[in-house]
Order: C-alpha cells, then sequence, then structure tokens
C-alpha cells in the first residue's frame, strides 16, 4: 500500500480499508493508554510515539499485515512470545487476518515505557553532575593561595 506522508495519526488511519483501520485504532488507543504522556508525531510516514524525547513505538499498517516496532530491545524482551509471528530487527507482523496480541502488545509497550523513564532518569542525573561541576570554582594557584591565607 503505498501511501503520500499523512499529516497526522488521524489522516494515516483514514487512508486503509475498514479491518486495517480498526487494529490501527485498537494499536493507537493501547499505546495511548499505557503511555499517556507520549508525543504522537508521524514519523518515517507512520504513526510514531516519542517519550522523553526518545523513539518509544511505531505501528504501521501494510497490504497483509501490521507491523508493530518497539525497537530492537523491546523485541529481544518479549522473543520468546512473538516466536510465532514474522520478525526482523525491531520489527513484528501481526497478521490481519489473526486478533492483535493486544496483552502482549501492551506488555512491550510498558516495557519501553520503562526503558526510556529509566534512560532519562539516568541522563538527568548525569546532566545534573555536569552543571555542578561546571559551576564549581576552578581549582587555580591564586584560589589556593587564597583559601591557605
Amino acid at each position: 500500500m503505498k501511501r503520500s506522508r499523512p499529516a497526522s495519526v488521524d489522516d494515516y488511519i483514514a487512508s486503509f480499508p475498514p479491518e486495517h483501520r480498526k487494529r490501527l485504532k485498537q494499536l493507537r488507543a493501547l499505546v495511548r493508554r499505557v503511555a499517556p504522556d507520549a508525543v504522537e508525531s508521524i514519523s518515517y510516514n507512520m504513526p510514531a510515539y516519542k517519550l522523553e524525547g526518545r523513539p518509544l513505538v511505531y505501528f504501521a499498517g501494510h497490504l497483509a499485515h501490521i507491523g508493530f516496532y518497539a525497537l530492537p530491545t523491546g523485541h529481544e524482551k518479549f522473543r520468546d512470545e512473538l516466536a510465532g509471528y514474522k520478525q526482523g530487527r525491531g520489527s513484528v507482523q501481526f497478521p490481519i487476518d489473526r486478533p492483535l496480541p493486544l496483552d502482549l502488545i501492551e506488555r512491550m509497550v510498558k516495557f519501553r515505557v520503562e526503558e526510556n523513564r529509566a534512560l532519562a532518569a539516568v541522563r538527568r542525573k548525569r546532566s545534573a553532575k555536569t552543571m555542578r561541576q561546571s559551576v564549581a570554582p576552578k581549582a587555580t594557584a591564586t584560589n589556593r593561595r587564597r583559601s591557605r591565607a
């Protein structure tokens, strides 16, 4: 299904046949419920979600499947449960003729939320440390002599 760049996720979903639309809406609702702070956009011509400034998940409609992209870490964590689906590095294909495994997808999104939040906490901690170091006075020969006096 060759598509032009959609202006919004609503436009993207509306461009699909009813069965695809139903599944895409289910995915969208699930991601928004599990990650309400995620920023929704179109990236790589598909719905994309970012949390803490980092990619969270993507999904896309295709002719015979719905693609779900929880990035490599999200797929590695659930490798055994995804074994019954066609996969690529960081992607999984859910056939259009089978129900979406919403419970599995929910756990994948939750895992990615926790992962993004943990990475953001590390970045904030590192940034705060850098700020403290840049504000501290430099130890120069003049400062050392003054502190001894």
